[in-house]
């Protein structure tokens, strides 16, 4: 990537930071309220079929690989753009980030195996294991925010209330980690948008009930799969605010996905290892 397209994607994300900041406070200033009389509050099995639709809506059927700019704004010191590309096998489970740039991170790669989540470090040649809550390269973002969606397999949902984000009517659920699930973090409060069924805004919480990050998805877009023409849905913008470091967050840019199939055996530690030489 030249200085002239790094340069270029900054200023874009950074243009839309200040769009999203703008929405917000306008969104703060109105306030969370409630829904409209005549949408009806969700029921247990509804809720459940909801996270089941929202998983299967973004599930590809076969392969998936997108390219993905990541501006980490931390304060007090200068933002760094990352590119990486985001490869997944939601059939096998498989997951898989290699980073582009900047040359200091070109060839770092991050690759789940089974349940456990690795590190590759090009400078030292080592792996290193890593938790679900590990930043990814140090931004505010996880590796659950790229993956697969799972939220009608590791969470048990409760219906919150109905509630409004900007023209938009949500619902409002929070999600509790189900027994033996090792997920990022053990409670969810999500605001999804009733007509469309995205998710609009995601708050996260640890266990003593501290929120931890919240993050926002201002735009969707989908793409059909090659295989069978099933429509995929993705995130274009991601937002993501530390709230325990306040003036911490990260920018994600997908800017393109590709859902044709790839090599099979390129889910290994060995296929990483040989992009970083």
């Amino acid at each position: 990537m030249t200085m002239t397209t790094m340069t270029a994607m900054t200023t874009t994300l950074a243009r839309a930071g200040r769009a999203l900041v703008a929405t917000l406070a306008a969104l703060l200033a109105l306030g969370a309220t409630a829904g409209s009389a005549e949408a009806a509050a969700l029921d247990d099995a509804q809720m459940k079929a909801l996270l089941a639709e929202i998983d299967e809506r973004q599930r590809a059927v076969g392969d998936y690989k997108a390219h993905a700019f990541m501006q980490a704004s931390e304060k007090g010191k200068e933002d760094i753009v990352y590119e990486a590309v985001i490869y997944r096998r939601d059939a096998d489970d498989k997951f898989m980030v290699l980073f582009l740039a900047p040359k200091s991170e070109a060839g770092k790669g991050y690759l789940r195996i089974d349940d456990n989540l690795w590190l590759y470090s090009p400078t030292t040649g080592k792996w290193e294991r890593r938790t679900e809550r590990e930043r990814i390269a140090g931004t505010d973002s996880r590796r659950s925010d790229f993956d697969e969606s799972r939220l009608a397999e590791e969470y048990a949902p409760t219906y919150v209330g109905e509630g409004k984000l900007g023209a938009y009517a949500t619902h409002k659920l929070k999600l509790v980690a189900k027994p033996g699930k090792d997920v990022a973090w053990p409670v969810i409060e999500l605001e999804v948008d009733q007509k469309s069924g995205n998710v609009l805004k995601r708050q996260e919480y640890a266990l003593s009930g501290k929120l931890m990050r919240t993050s926002y998805f201002p735009k969707w877009a989908q793409a059909k799969a090659p295989a069978g023409g099933k429509d995929v849905w993705y995130p274009v913008e991601m937002r993501f605010y530390d709230e325990v470091e306040k003036g911490n967050s990260t920018a994600v840019k997908v800017d393109a996905i590709d859902l044709s199939p790839l090599d099979r055996n390129m889910f290994t530690k060995a296929w990483l290892e040989s992009k970083s030489r």
